[in-house]
């Protein structure tokens, strides 16, 4: 389990293409601290298996079913993403309830600036906005944000500085796709509610 609250911006070194998908060779020195082969890592909000690892990254597989579902097809050399380890047993819980399985993508419709923050309009399939509220959870790219309101198509999330300089969602420009993850409890909820009826 994840928690949102990214880590890290690591660096891809190099993407190798295969008939499952492909492996990605990432540069991440903080979270390579304790990270061995085997272990779960969240890329741009994405949990993927470590398959090997050294004292300044890891690499990983990407199949087909996640390249379908993600934004990570558009990973390159030179790309940077967000990074996180899971949450520990007895680590802080700061974000919200994040399991890394990427419900779909939305899409960068607009940025504002509000003094130093900036306004992210995103605009998503009807299966992802039914599980968006107002005040409620959302993860893009791996962060952990509050919904800040519901537009027609979509919601919008206000990033401040701190948001900006250290996830990749400060290089998001309108057009670009990134990885959503509802809120697991509204879907829950949902499956609950269906079953009673």
């Amino acid at each position: 389990m994840f928690t949102g609250i990214v880590e890290e911006k690591g660096q891809v070194l190099r993407v190798h293409p295969s008939e499952e998908g492909m492996r990605i060779v990432v540069d991440g020195p903080l979270v390579a601290t304790d990270l061995t082969i085997g272990d779960s890592i969240a890329v741009n909000g994405v949990c993927l298996t470590v398959v090997e690892s050294s004292s300044r990254g890891f690499a990983a597989d990407v199949v087909q079913e996640t390249l379908s579902r993600t934004n990570l097809g558009a990973l390159q050399a030179g790309s940077t993403v967000d990074l996180e380890r899971p949450m520990p047993v007895s680590g802080r819980f700061d974000g919200h309830i994040v399991q890394g399985h990427v419900d779909g993508v939305g899409r960068v419709e607009r940025l504002s600036a509000e003094g130093e923050s900036v306004r992210m309009t995103i605009a998503v399939a009807d299966e992802i906005s039914r599980y968006t509220a107002e005040k409620g959870s959302v993860t893009v790219d791996g962060v952990s944000l509050t919904i800040a309101r519901l537009t027609g198509g979509g919601f919008e999330v206000v990033l401040i500085p701190h948001t900006l300089a250290v996830t990749v969602l400060g290089e998001r420009r309108p057009g670009d796709l990134v990885n959503l993850e509802v809120d697991v409890l509204a879907k829950y909820v949902e499956r609950l509610l269906a079953e009673r009826r």
